[in-house]
């Protein structure tokens, strides 16, 4: 089957300002430790937010605006000040949300940083205080508290300057986590869920702990029982689990960034027999060489060859990345392209 397309090279270059793609290759997948792909049910961050206000701008706060002189009313209402929202018109102030990650196990007394962000029309953050606030998870429960002077990060335009860090910035005030020493069950989930890798994963834990201790549920999720040597050490257990050595399977994928040429091949994507004709270039996966025309470029390959070698090709003769994406296309439209095709 010929697959032919015929578009003028000079004016796809000039449409995507490339000449040539960049091509990058997976290798097969070596060991990794299991920890790197995979997560433990209960081990994670939570997000937290909150709305607070920051003072002591120079002039860069918000113009007068119905909710920032709320906050202000109530911020000095709670310091024994009575003043009327009306009254208040200050750009030295803004109003602010903050949001922050809580790591897992987080302990009250430890300290998190904070990303501060303006809510308002205030024009920067720089030289302002953010006034203690509360942060709250999704629960609606208060896990931390935010307070101190903001950094802002150098800017000549002073675009960026509406965004804010704060390292150290918050307080937690609750302890967070699970007891894991005493459970007798633990549930892995893999970042990529595939059956070949939990398979292997199962295999390798139960050689390790020498029973059958550990199920695969499905693709991406498997259970391990904590052995009787291990009953009440389930930290012990788990730093053993999470530093076995995986090779974690992938799915064969071609993965093509039509913005900036970039064309990415996963290991293991085969190409069948198959023939390309592209403008004078004749591209050609097994079979023989058959008819050529006078000033035709024609390259053979073996019918082992996968599409790592016919983009190489293509490269090579200056096929434009919109070009190498149709082509593509079209072999994976033939049936030719064994596995899945990803245009970005």
């Amino acid at each position: 089957m010929i697959l032919k397309v015929r578009r003028s090279f000079c004016r796809n270059a000039a449409l995507l300002g490339l000449a040539t793609a960049v091509i990058l290759f997976s290798l097969p997948a070596e060991a990794a430790r299991l920890k790197d792909i995979a997560n433990i049910r209960g081990v994670r961050s939570n997000q937290l937010v909150g709305y607070g206000v920051v003072v002591g701008l120079n002039g860069t706060g918000d113009s007068k605006s119905e909710f920032t002189n709320k906050s202000i009313e109530r911020m000095l209402d709670r310091l024994g000040v009575k003043v009327q929202g009306k009254d208040i018109s200050s750009k030295s102030v803004a109003a602010v949300i903050i949001t922050a990650d809580l790591p897992p196990f987080a302990r009250a007394g430890n300290k998190l940083d904070i990303t501060v962000s303006t809510l308002g029309d205030a024009s920067s953050l720089r030289g302002g205080t953010l006034v203690q606030t509360p942060l709250r998870a999704a629960d609606q429960q208060v896990y931390a508290v935010a307070q101190g002077s903001l950094i802002v990060g150098h800017s000549g335009s002073g675009v960026h300057e509406t965004a804010a860090r704060l390292p150290n910035g918050a307080m937690i005030e609750r302890d967070i986590g699970q007891e894991f020493a005493s459970r007798k069950m633990f549930r892995l989930t893999l970042h990529n869920p595939d059956f070949t890798t939990a398979a292997r994963v199962v295999k390798i834990i139960n050689r390790e702990l020498a029973g059958k201790f550990a199920n695969a549920l499905d693709a991406g999720t498997l259970d391990v029982v904590s052995p009787p040597p291990y009953e009440g050490r389930g930290v012990e257990l788990l730093a053993l689990i999470e530093s076995l050595e995986i090779n974690p399977d992938q799915a064969a994928r071609v993965v093509v960034n039509e913005k900036t040429g970039t064309v990415v091949i996963g290991h293991g994507v085969k190409v069948s027999r198959v023939a390309i004709a592209h403008g004078d270039l004749t591209v050609k996966v097994g079979g023989d060489q058959g008819p050529k025309r006078d000033g035709d470029k024609v390259m053979l390959m073996e019918e082992s060859a996968n599409v790592g070698d016919i983009v190489k090709a293509m490269n090579k003769f200056g096929v434009s990345p919109r070009d190498m994406i149709t082509i593509l296309q079209s072999i994976k439209a033939a049936g030719a392209l064994h596995g899945d095709l990803d245009i970005l």
